[in-house]
């Protein structure tokens, strides 16, 4: 089952916070919404992305326990882009810097895009519209995004300002200045 794309415009038009009170009414929903408005419901994932998002989450998380700059994020928190959009990573990071500095309300989306990013590929996702999504990261201030495609083996390393960088198999990523330190070991993730 792939995604199911709503246009909304220009029938309806969403402020932000009915969109937010569109998420919190429909809970079992994941949504999101692109900058032009249109509304995105996601089917939920197989098990086995299941197990490989939770691997992920896990790893992130634990090393940003360790290493205490940040917070980190799983698919269900929802970031409010520059351009307007709202989207929730499968797993991100945010300086602590720039949390404490923008102060924003923890129950609502943040207002910001995450430093990092990531996206796991399931099996019914387009392999397109998640590179685009990609690259909205980028535009939209992330400084560092990674897709893993466990359909291709292959990693895809988004960084601004430079060509994506495309590893075959893999079997760690670096969190390069971003997440100093941060080693992704990609067992039971990628493969």
């Amino acid at each position: 089952m792939t995604a199911l794309i709503l246009n909304l415009s220009p029938t309806i038009e969403l402020t932000d916070e009915q969109f937010f009170q569109l998420c919190q009414n429909n809970r079992d929903l994941r949504l999101e919404r692109t900058a032009e408005g249109e509304l995105i419901i996601m089917p939920p994932t197989g098990w086995e992305s299941g197990n490989r998002n939770s691997r992920l989450t896990q790893r992130l998380g634990n090393w940003t326990d360790a290493d205490g700059t940040g917070l980190s994020f799983d698919s269900s928190t929802g970031f409010k882009l520059p351009n307007g959009a709202n989207r929730s990573p499968d797993a991100s990071w945010v300086s602590r810097e720039r949390l404490e500095a923008l102060n924003p309300d923890p129950a609502k989306f943040l207002p910001l895009a995450p430093d990092f990013a990531v996206e796991l590929r399931s099996a019914s996702d387009s392999l397109k519209t998640v590179q685009q999504k990609m690259q909205e990261y980028i535009e939209n201030g992330v400084r560092l995004g990674w897709l893993i495609d466990p359909q291709n083996q292959q990693v895809e390393i988004y960084r601004p300002g430079q060509e994506v960088e495309v590893l075959q198999s893999p079997t760690s990523l670096s969190g390069e200045d971003v997440l100093p330190g941060f080693i992704l070991d990609l067992a039971q993730i990628l493969s």
